[in-house]
């Protein structure tokens, strides 16, 4: 636990609760919430109205899921939301097969409580990776909360830590890798990073037990029909 301290801490990342509180609240963790724009990348758009993602983050996010897998032997909910209709969530989320994709909710705490409505989970159940002002209000309900850093928002970031919203805040910059640091943060105070690596780099009967689960999750995609969460149209 002190070298995982001491790693992350060097890097630049900042514990803001002491690492063991950390690690316990990750044991009580069922789900994970990303949010997109800012955490999958910079938050650039292009002409489409899009914004991308890249494999370094997508790895990072398969082991955390596996790695929670190898721990309580169950499949973990998982989601993307994002306040806007960005077409390369859709290809991720069906790709990595997520419980959900939420799109065009700009309250997303809606987006939130419809999630773990949907998947019987607590608050505290939930880990929720996040950058930006729409995001609070789900970081100040979730279980574990992890904020990715970005240097252009400093009083944002001492807003953050003032108010209590978030229990690490990254080194690195959303486009910058900073997801795969937060999972592999993760992960590692969970102390299971040699074996979630291991078995995934060999594809091992645990591995390949674990994406057969995986690839049988159908994605579901919901929207803000200005009333109501409701289906949504991809």
């Amino acid at each position: 636990m002190e070298r995982v301290e001491r790693t992350f801490t060097d890097l630049g990342g900042t514990f803001c609760i002491p690492v063991e509180e950390l690690r316990k609240k990750s044991e009580k963790i069922r789900a994970y919430i990303f949010d997109w724009d800012g955490v999958f990348n910079d938050g650039a758009k292009n002409e489409t109205g899009s914004s991308s993602f890249g494999e370094v983050d997508a790895m990072g996010t398969n082991l955390l899921r596996f790695s929670h897998y190898l721990r309580h032997e169950n499949m973990p909910f998982a989601a993307v939301m994002s306040g806007a209709r960005n077409t390369i969530s859709f290809q991720y989320g069906s790709r990595e097969h997520m419980h959900g994709v939420y799109f065009n909710v700009k309250n997303k705490y809606l987006a939130f409580e419809h999630f773990i409505r949907q998947h019987e989970l607590r608050p505290e159940a939930v880990a929720f990776f996040f950058d930006d002002v729409l995001d609070l209000s789900v970081a100040a309900s979730c279980g574990l909360r992890i904020m990715i850093n970005r240097k252009a928002n400093p009083l944002l970031r001492d807003y953050v830590l003032n108010n209590k919203l978030a229990d690490y805040v990254t080194a690195h910059e959303g486009g910058s890798f900073a997801l795969r640091e937060a999972c592999e943060m993760i992960i590692g105070v969970r102390g299971n990073y040699e074996a979630a690596v291991r078995e995934r780099s060999h594809f091992s009967g645990a591995y390949e037990e674990y994406f057969t689960e995986r690839e049988k999750i159908p994605t579901a995609f919901f929207s803000w029909d200005g009333a109501a969460i409701i289906p949504g149209t991809v």
